[in-house]
Formats: C-alpha cells, structure tokens, sequence
C-alpha cells in the first residue's frame, strides 16, 4: 500500500504514468497461443486450441426449425412496443425462470434506464388488438362497459382520434435452423470474451473441458489485458475500437457454426457480432452481462479521477473488487484472482476502458432483433449486475433461458467451473424438437372401403338394423331435447 501510494505520489509530481503501458510479460508456453496484429502496432493474445480429434463426423442431424417472427415498435414517446408473431419460438422454447412455457405476448416497456424504469409487462395476444397505452402507461379499453351517453360519445372518442404514430417499426420474419453441435464436428468453434479487467485465463477451466471434448476454442486478450499490447492513448479503448479488434478476431478463425460466450462487458461484443454476422453466429452465452441497455460512461464514477490517484487506491480497488466479484472472499479467491490473472491492469488502461463504454446502438431495440438462442447464466451473489437485469434482458429477447446459480457470483464461471461448464454443454448440444411429420392419406383409403363393406353386410340384414336404428333414433331425439331444456332455463 506504502509503495502504490509513494508510486502515484511520484506520478503527480513528474507529470508521468506510474504504470509502463506495454504488453505483459508472459511465461507461458507458445503451445497453443498466437499474437495477432489487428492493426499496425496493435498486437492482441489469443489462446486457439484445435484438438486432436479421434473421431470426425459431420453433422447430420437436421435440428429444428424455429420462426422468428417479432414486430417492433417505437414510439416518439420512447415506448417499445414488442409483439411476437411466431407459432413456435414462445410457446417450445422460451421457457420462464420457473421452467413453465409463456405463450404468444406482446411486450410492452419503457426505452428508459433498468433502475428507474419498471420490468416490462406481458399482456396476452388476445387482448393485444384491443390495448392502447397511453403516455402515462395505462392502458384505455372500451369493452366490457355501459355504452355512453349522447353528450359523452365526443369526449370519449376524442383520444381514439388521436392515435400514436410510430417513430420506427422493424418486423422480423425469418426461419432459423438450430441444430447440435457437437465436440466431433469440425464446424463449430467456441468464442469466449472476457471484460473489464480480465484476461483469457479467466477462462482456463472452460477452455480445457471443451478442448478435450474436441471443441476447437478461441479465447483472446482484449487491449490493454493480458499479454496484448496496450496503446498509451485513451482512443484506442473505446467500445467500437474494441469492438473491431473483435470482429477481425472473429473473422480470422470463424467456422461454419460459431457459439459466442462473453462475460460482464465481453457481452456487449458478443451481442455487437451476433448483431453484425446473424448466419455465422448459431447460439450465444451472456455470462453476468446485464441488461438491454446503451452504454453510456458514469460521470460521476472513481475511474473519472487521475491516473495517479487510481494508482494509489489500486489496493482499495483490487479488495473491492474481490469482495464484489465473488461469494466468498477467501484465500482460494484470492489465488483464482493471481492464477489467472484477474483484474491486474493498468491504471491508465482501467480507467479508459472505463470512459469509454459509450455505445448508445445497443439498446433494447438493438437486443430485441436479435434471433439467435441466448442462454443467460447469473450468479445469484453477484454485487454488479442486478438479477433484475439480465430478467429484463431475458424478456427483451426472442429466445432466451435464463439460469441462476446460488453459489456464484460475477466471477461465476471461476467459482462454480463444473455447474457453468455442464450448463454451457447442455446448450450447444440442445436443438428444439423437429416438427411430427405430416400424416398420409393414404392409410385412410383401406379404413374406408372397410367401412363401406361393413354398410353394406347392415343393409343386407334389415330385420338387425331396425332395433339399433330405433334405439339410435331414440338417443338422438333425447339428444335434441337436452339442448332445448337448457335453453330454456
């Protein structure tokens, strides 16, 4: 602490960064790791792991098929009207927290901040034809009351003059495939992007389970992070400087059938290429991502103070982010923290990344085009993203489930690697159920002719046909009059 402080002190004094912005040393072996230039000068760490597979396969299972079909509406009030149109997106795959399905809705919700807005309401398809809201929220029905009298039916038509006009409509309709993917197909590769503050070693445990189930994985650095290099300007951490080196990253190694996993503020990237590559990308995993809001840096945040000041509360911040970061704050933690190299930055480097998370494309719009499956995994203990978020953040999107863990925190897939791995395999091997195929009409031509030989033999034998005919008769004389008594009452 005595040190950090006379080092920030010395920083203040000399008008210089106490911290040497280049990449990070590394003793790892170069087995495995590759140093990509994405730009002059601008060199990123990625871990690419092409395992040795015993078997090759290809895929042949045909999955299914999901209609995507989703109408957006934005109003100039900044009210996001959401209906979904698709037969079978909401009622066989969009499944509740509570495991129950939700049928066909439209979503309605306020294009405002998570905190000061209320969760997004679901009002059944039913009635949806016959909702209006209103700027206040309240919705304005006229069925079910007395009709108006004379003098009132020019007051109470008067706001139904004046319909909303929409600011913007995007309408969805398309056919996604989803199928298996599988270790032993060599079309499928796995994507992992961490945050603020990590490294690819962040995700140690999962890239060596799906290495050795024949997943071919590509993990990099992000600027700044890891053994990348770390440019001295603030520009060069903004989201959409970030965001390129990611989609050069992605165009590099992509396969035919590429799932992206991200962390924290890596979810942001990840929704940025699923938004800019829809075919390429077949499923995603938002890990503690947060919910469908834009970026927009804090003004009144720690990491808007000096460098230097930074660099004397660095002990401060790397205790604060233990205690919020994880469930339990032990000395376990604390080696997961230096093992894999967690939150050790640069003053500098934290604090750009910091100022520049602006990115006002990626609102709730934005998340609520996207058609591909999302699988959102939330520790429950986690002290910077709110499980309220990443619920409205399963309510935004077309196909989302939405998994807590009670053990884990931010850094959940650190503290809980079994329970994240297994439910990350259980969803890149999921597909939806394939449609039944559709009956033949021939199996019912013998049914017929059957039935017509068996009218024939009753025709043939008249005295055995009376009696069932007058009980027949009798039944349905019965059956006639029921109705008529019913009526009556």
């Amino acid at each position: 602490m005595l040190t950090s402080f006379m080092e920030g002190l010395l920083c203040c004094l000399t008008s210089k960064s106490a911290n040497v912005v280049v990449p990070v040393e590394t003793s790892e072996p170069a087995d495995g790791y590759e140093f990509v230039e994405v730009k002059p000068g601008r060199v990123l760490r990625v871990r690419h792991i092409i395992p040795d597979r015993a078997v090759v396969e290809e895929p042949t299972g045909q999955g299914g098929s999901v209609s995507c079909k989703r109408k957006i509406t934005v109003y100039r009030n900044g009210q996001l009207f959401i209906e979904n149109l698709g037969d079978r997106a909401s009622a066989e795959l969009k499944n509740c927290p509570n495991g129950e399905t939700e049928p066909n809705s439209t979503v309605e919700v306020e294009l405002t901040d998570c905190g000061n807005s209320s969760p997004p309401v679901s009002i059944p398809e039913g009635r949806s034809d016959s909702i209006t809201a209103g700027n206040n929220g309240a919705s304005q029905t006229g069925a079910g009351g007395e009709a108006p009298a004379a003098g009132q039916t020019d007051q109470s038509q008067q706001p139904r003059k004046r319909r909303r006009k929409p600011k913007r409509t995007v309408v969805i309709d398309c056919e996604r495939k989803i199928s298996s993917c599988k270790g032993t197909h060599t079309d499928v590769a796995l994507f992992f992007i961490h945050g603020v503050g990590g490294s690819l070693d962040i995700w140690g445990s999962q890239l060596d389970f799906f290495s050795r189930l024949g997943y071919e994985v590509i993990a990099p650095d992000l600027a700044g992070h890891g053994a990348s290099s770390a440019p001295q300007i603030a520009a060069a951490y903004t989201f959409y400087a970030l965001a390129e080196d990611m989609r050069l990253i992605f165009k590099r190694y992509a396969r035919k059938r590429n799932i992206l996993i991200g962390h924290s503020y890596g979810v942001s990237f990840c929704t940025f290429l699923a938004h800019e590559y829809p075919e390429q990308i077949h499923k995603m995993v938002m890990i503690n991502g947060g919910g469908p809001t834009a970026l927009e840096p804090s003004l009144c945040s720690i990491f808007n103070l000096p460098t230097c000041v930074l660099h004397c509360l660095s002990p401060l911040l790397a205790w604060s982010f233990l205690k919020a970061g994880f469930a339990r704050q032990g000395a376990k933690e604390k080696q997961l923290l230096k093992e894999n190299n967690a939150f050790n930055v640069s003053s500098f480097v934290l604090r750009a990344m910091m100022s520049g998370q602006y990115w006002p494309e990626g609102d709730e719009v934005y998340h609520a085009e996207l058609t591909v499956p999302i699988l959102l995994v939330h520790g429950m203990h986690d002290k910077f993203v709110p499980v309220e978020e990443d619920q409205r953040m399963a309510e935004i999107l077309l196909l989302a489930f939405l998994k807590l863990l009670e053990d884990g925190s931010h850094m959940v897939m650190m503290e809980c690697p079994e329970a994240v791995n297994t439910l990350l395999h259980e969803f890149i091997l999921w597909e939806p159920a394939a449609p039944p195929p559709p009956k033949k009409e021939s199996k019912a031509r013998p049914e017929t002719a059957k039935a017509q030989s068996d009218d024939t033999k009753a025709s043939s034998e008249p005295g055995k046909v009376r009696p069932a005919t007058a009980r027949q008769t009798s039944s349905n004389s019965g059956a006639e009059e029921k109705p008529d008594s019913k009526a009556k009452k």
